[in-house]
């Protein structure tokens, strides 16, 4: 489908996802009204601006997620709203203040800016497999994890997961807030991001990266590995295709660390293994359904592909040196 003509919204443009959402949808002829907290920071924005139709068809708007009402602008003549803006930290002091108000506020205030807007067809919402897997069920390599899952809040509360306690509670609170105002709504649920980075610095899932290849830490074992451009692409045909609907586990392949990084030693000898994998066993893992994505997208983008693609970037903007 061709965009000329038609305007649409995304919120947290800054982001990894976001900002291949907003190339990808240049690309396609779509005029962007952009959210950022500072549209005024070039080293921050140039990136966007720099992309395929962005200084002709690229808008930045500022707006913060808890504040109620400052999407209206934003949102307004658009025919579809990407919700992708919410805070993602792994540690922090406050949970509430720095991840739950802002990921369940955020989304309730883009939510209700969209009820103002007749226009609006659909919204699209960046959610997580945080919002999936997470039950304390036992998962083990007989099991399917697919899109009818959904964790458990309470077990992630009493265990402390607080991004993903954030994510849970966003995704339910847009799912309830879109059935009582009729808000015709979609969930992408991502899982561990990678692949080439648009904007300047790293994001939260790309730092863990750099300290997967230079070896300083691990991932938690197994990882669930999608590539950037493939739940970009995701969100635009979430949108274009009228009988897409519900949530979309987005997951091309769940693999022990271990095997990702003996890829990505095959690509780059001089990588060398951190001690903590020495001996361990590649274990076979629990897999998530691609059946419902493949809907959307079609096939994959191979992990070996993804992951040379995230160094060969990072080797680029001069953050790794191997």
């Amino acid at each position: 489908m061709s965009g000329v003509g038609k305007v649409v919204c995304v919120t947290g443009a800054l982001g990894f996802i976001a900002s291949w959402l907003v190339k990808l949808l240049l690309e396609r002829g779509y005029t962007v009204k952009a959210t950022v907290r500072d549209p005024n920071d070039p080293k921050k924005t140039e990136h966007l601006f720099a992309l395929e139709g962005g200084k002709e068809r690229l808008h930045l708007f500022k707006a913060e997620l808890l504040d109620e009402g400052s999407f209206d602008s934003v949102v307004d003549g658009c025919e579809a709203v990407f919700h992708t803006a919410s805070p993602v930290f792994l540690s922090v002091a406050d949970p509430k203040a720095d991840l739950i108000d802002p990921a369940l506020k955020g989304t309730l205030n883009v939510l209700k800016s969209c009820t103002k807007v007749p226009s609006i067809k659909r919204v699209v919402l960046t959610s997580s497999m945080a919002t999936v897997s997470y039950n304390g069920k036992s998962l083990t390599p007989d099991v399917v994890v697919d899109e009818t899952w959904f964790s458990d809040s309470a077990f992630c509360e009493h265990s402390e997961l607080w991004y993903v306690l954030s994510k849970i509670l966003a995704e339910e609170t847009a799912w309830k807030f879109a059935k009582e105002n009729g808000i015709d709504l979609v969930t992408i649920n991502p899982g561990f991001v990678i692949g080439p980075i648009l904007q300047p610095t790293p994001n939260a899932s790309i730092d863990v990266m750099l300290k997967l290849i230079t070896a300083g830490e691990t991932l938690q074992p197994p990882a669930k590995f999608v590539d950037v451009r493939d739940v970009a692409y995701a969100h635009i045909q979430a949108f274009e295709i009228l009988s897409a609907g519900g949530r979309y586990c987005m997951v091309n392949t769940v693999v022990h660390v271990l095997e990702a990084f003996k890829i990505l030693h095959k690509l780059y000898p001089s990588l060398h293994l951190n001690e903590k994998f020495e001996g361990q066993p590649i274990e076979k893992t629990y897999q998530i359904s691609k059946e419902k994505a493949k809907n959307l997208i079609g096939n994959f983008i191979p992990l070996e592909v993804s992951l040379k693609d995230t160094v060969e970037s990072l080797k680029e903007k001069g953050f790794l040196s191997i």
